[in-house]
């Protein structure tokens, strides 16, 4: 039996759910920083084009606020 080329394989369904579960967990979160939704969104392991989607921005934003938060971690930690 040949799939039908309608029906959608679960990893291709599961991308537009993580990507609306996604934008739920910051929908709140509208005043909020770039760096703080990128923060709250990396825990989903979603790459800086999904972020970008999410969040309306571009993917470059997205890596740049990904390196703040990098950089910031690494001075927090040496001071501790």
């Amino acid at each position: 039996m040949t799939p039908d080329k309608n029906e959608l394989t679960p990893q291709e369904t599961s991308d537009p759910i993580r990507l609306m579960l996604a934008y739920l967990c910051i929908s709140s979160e509208k005043e909020a920083s770039l760096e703080t939704k990128v923060n709250i969104l990396a825990r989903f392991a979603l790459t800086n084009a999904e972020i970008a989607t999410v969040c309306g921005s571009k993917v470059q934003s997205v890596k740049n606020a990904r390196h703040s938060l990098r950089k910031q971690g690494t001075k927090t930690k040496n001071h501790a």
